[in-house]
């Protein structure tokens, strides 16, 4: 409804604005307008980003990928040291811009470390298990198994089965757990195992069987990209090296600064 849209968006805007790392986007000035003494709509000045979302990009080859989702996970790591977490990473939450930029938007949902929600909140086909439950503090692990979710989805094209599947795919909302995930590597034999593991490790059905933070996601995504480096130098010799599109270059980020 109109008023849960203005509470997240004036939330969005008091989290954004406290960013100051190049994988946030960050707002700049929010503007209430207020008719009969009551807030009707709210006009948030952010930093503008020209580019496509994630989803909208569509398919991209395995080596673009690892950098944009390196940059993402930089991203939240900066996020978590500030406190919060993200709580709804998603394809449509990750932008791309027509320069290489990514940014991680929409921080409407976003709460401090250790917050418990007494409602369900998050997107289908990329929620965790305690969203879905409710009432159990959340963590940086919560979004690490979006994080894993979303890097399934751009890795096999397919959505990794959550407790709570989006209404195209939905039979029945499973509390107990969800069906079996293939692994990446079964669906798409580009993924190396590292990463494949990776994936899995991150949709962990409890929390403290996921990676225990993003700096821990950032060392298993370099391992990964560095194996595919290596597998590529081996598979294509240096004749045809650096023949890959611009959004498959994206460098491993390095020196990034902290939030």
């Amino acid at each position: 409804d109109d008023d849960r849209y203005l509470v997240q968006a004036a939330n969005d805007y008091e989290i954004s604005r406290q960013l100051n790392h190049p994988y946030l986007r960050k707002s700049y000035e929010l503007r209430r307008i207020r008719r009969f003494f009551q807030t009707r709509e709210l006009h948030i000045l952010m930093e503008y980003v020209d580019g496509r979302t994630l989803e909208q990009i569509g398919a991209l080859g395995t080596h673009g990928l690892l950098g944009i989702f390196l940059r993402v996970a930089h991203g939240l790591d900066a996020l978590h040291q500030m406190g919060y977490i993200h709580t709804d990473i998603k394809p449509n939450n990750i932008m791309v811009g027509n320069d290489g930029e990514v940014k991680i938007i929409d921080f409407g949902l976003s709460c401090r470390i250790g917050h418990i929600k007494e409602r369900i909140q998050g997107t289908p086909d990329y929620i965790a298990p305690e969203q879905v439950e409710r009432r159990i503090p959340l963590d940086q692990r919560t979004d690490v198994y979006n994080f894993g979710a979303t890097l399934y989805w751009a890795i096999t094209g397919q959505a990794y089965p959550t407790v709570m599947p989006s209404k195209k795919r939905r039979t029945g909302i499973d509390l107990a757990g969800p069906r079996e995930a293939q692994p990446p590597e079964q669906l798409n034999p580009n993924v190396p195992t590292a990463l494949s593991r990776l994936v899995m490790d991150c949709c962990r059905q409890n929390p403290q069987d996921r990676p225990a933070n993003m700096a821990e996601v950032i060392r298993r995504l370099e391992l990964a990209q560095h194996i595919l480096d290596k597998n590529q130098a081996t598979l294509t010799g240096p004749a045809i090296r650096g023949k890959r599109g611009p959004m498959q270059t994206l460098s491993s980020p390095s020196g990034d600064p902290a939030a």
